[in-house]
C-alpha cells in the first residue's frame, strides 16, 4: 500500500485486516473491532456527536470514545446489511473511531491525504463503487480537507447536496469500468443494474444505487395501487354485468367513488375516482403504463417520492376538471399515470446524453403513442353521446393536470436522486405553484359555480 493506490475489493467479499506498519496503525486495527461490541451507554460527550459541516473547522465538534476491549472477530460491513437504526449506529461508531485517529487536534476535519490513507487501509470493508466515490471526493475537494459529516453521511447511505457537488468533477476521473461492463452477475443483480440504467443519467449515481439497493422495502406503492384498481374494476364489472365501456351503464354514476360535479362537496371523490375506470380498455392501458414506469421509478426514488408525484397528479387532475370542464365527472387513474410518465420522459430528454437505456428513442416514441392513444380515447368518449343525458361522459382534462405535475414537481424529484429536496430552490417554486393552484381550485369550487349560474347535470 506504499504506492498510494487503494486495495482491490470484490463485490460481497469479506474484509481483510489492515496491515499494521506502525504503532499508530495498530491502534487503528484495535478500533476496527469496536463495532462488534454491544452498544455501551453514551455519556454526555457522546450525545453531542458531530454537527453538520460548514466553512469553519469548528462545525464538527468531537466526541470522546469509551475504551473497549477488542473482540476476537472483526465485523463485516456488507451492502446487504439491514438498514436498522441499531445497525446505522454501529456503522457510524465504527467509522467515527477511525476518523478520530486521523484528527488528533479535534478539528472535525482531516486532510485529503490522511483521508486517502484511511481508505487505503480500510477500503476492503467497502463496496468497490462506494470506495470509488470516496476517492473521487478526496481527489476533488478544493479545500484539501474532508469533514466528518460528509464522511459519515456516505457511510450511512446519505448524500448531501454539497457532497454531490464535491464529487461531480471526480465522476469524470473514475477510471474503472462502467457498471454495464461487469460480468458474472446474478439475475437479481442484472435486474437492479437494468433499473439503474433505465432511470438514472449519471454513472456515479447508477453505481451508488446498484451497491445500496436491498429491495427492503420492495416497490409496494405502485403494486398496491394497481391491485386495488383491478379489484374495484372486477367488482363493478360483476355488479354491472359489463366490462367494456362500463361508463355507458345507467348505474355507473351511482358509485360513491367517482367525482361528480353535483357531489363535489364530498372531498374524498377528488382522490377515490382513480379506482373507477371507463372500461377494460381504459384500465388495461393505465395499469400497464404505471407498472412499467412506476415500479422502476419507485425502486430508485422510493415509495414516498413516487407516491407523492402520483397522488399530486391525481388531485391536480380532478381539480383541473372542476375548473376547466365543470359539468363533467372524472374516472380513472390517468392523472397519476401521466404525472409519472411525463416526469420520466422529461427527465430522459433533459439528460439525453447521460441516459444509457437501450433503444431510448424508439421507446419514447412508443410511450408517446400509447399516451396519445389513451388521451384520444378520452377525448372521443367525452364528446360521444351520453347514455345518461344531460350528464356528459367523463372528462379528459385530468390527463393534462397530471402532465403539468409531472413536468414540474416530478422532474425536480427525478433529477435529485437521494438529494434533499428542501435544498432545491426549484422544488419550493413548483410546490408554491401547486399549493396556489389547489387553493384557487378550492375557492373556485366554493364560489364560481353559484356566481356563474351554471346548469349542472342532476346528481346520480
Amino acid at each position: 500500500m506504499g504506492d498510494g493506490s487503494p486495495p482491490e475489493a470484490s463485490r460481497g467479499s469479506h474484509p481483510s485486516p489492515a496491515v499494521a506498519a506502525s504503532s499508530d496503525a495498530e491502534a487503528i486495527e484495535v478500533l476496527d473491532t469496536e463495532e462488534g461490541l454491544p452498544m455501551a451507554p453514551e455519556d454526555d460527550n457522546d450525545r453531542v456527536g458531530r454537527n453538520q459541516s460548514s466553512s469553519s473547522p469548528t462545525c464538527c465538534p468531537k466526541a470522546k470514545l469509551p475504551n473497549h476491549q477488542p473482540p476476537t472477530e472483526q465485523p463485516l460491513l456488507s451492502r446487504t446489511q439491514c438498514d436498522t437504526s441499531r445497525g446505522q449506529k454501529h456503522i457510524r461508531k465504527h467509522w467515527k473511531a477511525l476518523f478520530d485517529q486521523f484528527d488528533p487536534e479535534n478539528t472535525g476535519y482531516i486532510s485529503t491525504e490522511k483521508f486517502r490513507n484511511l481508505l487505503q487501509r480500510h477500503g476492503s470493508e467497502l463496496d468497490p463503487h462506494k470506495l470509488e466515490v470516496l476517492l473521487a471526493l478526496a481527489d476533488n475537494n478544493s479545500d484539501g480537507k474532508i469533514c466528518y459529516q460528509d464522511f459519515v453521511n456516505l457511510m450511512s447511505n446519505k448524500r448531501s447536496n454539497s457532497f454531490r457537488q464535491a464529487i461531480l468533477q471526480g465522476n469524470r476521473r473514475l477510471c474503472s469500468k462502467a457498471l454495464l461492463e461487469e460480468t458474472g452477475l446474478s439475475l437479481s443483480q442484472r435486474l437492479i443494474r437494468h433499473v439503474a440504467y433505465e432511470t438514472l443519467p449519471r454513472e456515479i449515481d447508477r453505481k451508488w444505487y446498484y451497491d445500496s439497493y436491498t429491495c427492503c422495502p420492495p416497490p409496494w406503492f405502485m403494486i398496491a395501487i394497481t391491485i386495488v384498481e383491478v379489484a374495484f374494476f372486477i367488482y363493478n364489472g360483476v355488479v354491472l354485468d359489463r366490462f367494456v365501456l362500463q361508463v355507458t351503464h345507467p348505474l355507473y354514476l351511482k358509485n360513491s367513488l367517482l367525482y361528480h360535479p353535483q357531489l363535489r362537496a364530498q372531498a374524498w371523490r377528488y382522490l377515490t375516482y382513480i379506482f373507477m375506470h371507463a372500461g377494460i380498455e381504459h384500465l388495461g392501458l393505465n395499469v400497464v403504463l404505471q407498472l412499467l414506469v412506476g415500479v422502476p421509478l419507485e425502486m430508485v426514488h422510493g415509495a414516498a417520492r413516487i407516491g407523492f408525484v402520483y397522488i399530486a397528479g391525481v388531485l391536480a387532475g380532478s381539480l383541473a376538471v372542476s375548473v376547466a370542464d365543470m359539468t363533467a365527472p372524472v374516472v380513472g387513474s390517468s392523472g397519476g399515470v401521466y404525472a409519472l410518465i411525463s416526469a420520466h420522459l422529461a427527465n430522459i430528454v433533459m439528460n439525453w446524453s447521460g441516459m444509457k437505456c437501450q433503444f431510448k428513442l424508439l421507446r419514447m416514441a412508443v410511450a408517446l403513442i400509447c399516451m396519445s392513444f389513451e388521451f384520444g380515447r378520452a377525448v372521443w368518449l367525452r364528446f360521444y353521446p351520453s347514455a345518461y343525458p344531460p350528464c356528459p361522459h367523463p372528462s379528459f382534462v385530468a390527463h393534462l393536470g397530471g402532465v403539468a405535475v409531472g413536468i414540474t414537481l416530478g422532474v425536480v424529484i427525478l433529477r435529485n436522486y437521494e438529494q434533499r429536496l428542501q435544498d432545491q430552490s426549484l422544488w419550493w417554486i413548483f410546490v408554491s405553484m401547486y399549493v396556489v393552484f389547489v387553493l384557487f381550485a378550492i375557492f373556485w369550487n366554493i364560489f364560481a359555480y353559484s356566481l356563474l349560474d351554471l346548469k349542472l347535470p342532476p346528481p346520480p
